[in-house]
């Protein structure tokens, strides 16, 4: 039996998709309005989720304010409210869709998970949007 724990949190941040070495031409091609000069903003939905064995003596895989704190810590003070471009060191260098996203933020909670281990990412960038790295 497999057993899976998720938390949910929100952070709102702006970004534009381009590549510097691209015209602005070919950057609107790939890209479309995302690649607008003053880029555009998301209040996006993450889901992380752990799994693992539950422990008998306390029900749970991992301590549910532990995962919650480390999510906000490494990630949502990160990048809530901030340029993803401009204002977030561990995305430098990153075009920041949401599945690059996705994939950044696994790289960060991974090593840090202290009981189970991290089975998804589930980043929501609009209703109809969402990306996904699981496991």
């Amino acid at each position: 039996m497999r057993t899976l724990l998720t938390v949910k949190s929100h952070f709102s941040a702006a970004h534009r998709l381009y590549r510097p070495e691209w015209s602005l031409a070919r950057n609107r091609e790939i890209f479309g309005l995302c690649s607008n000069l003053n880029g555009h903003g998301h209040n996006y939905l993450l889901e992380v989720t752990v799994e693992g064995p539950v422990d008998p003596e306390t029900g749970m895989i991992i301590d549910m304010k532990e995962l919650k704190a480390l999510i906000e810590r490494e990630i949502i003070e990160r990048v809530d409210h901030k340029n993803l471009n401009m204002d977030v060191p561990f995305l430098e260098g990153v075009i920041p869709t949401a599945e690059n996203l996705a994939v950044a933020f696994w790289e960060v909670l991974d090593p840090k998970i202290s009981a189970g281990r991290l089975y998804e990412i589930r980043l929501q960038e609009t209703d109809r949007n969402t990306a996904i790295v699981r496991r």
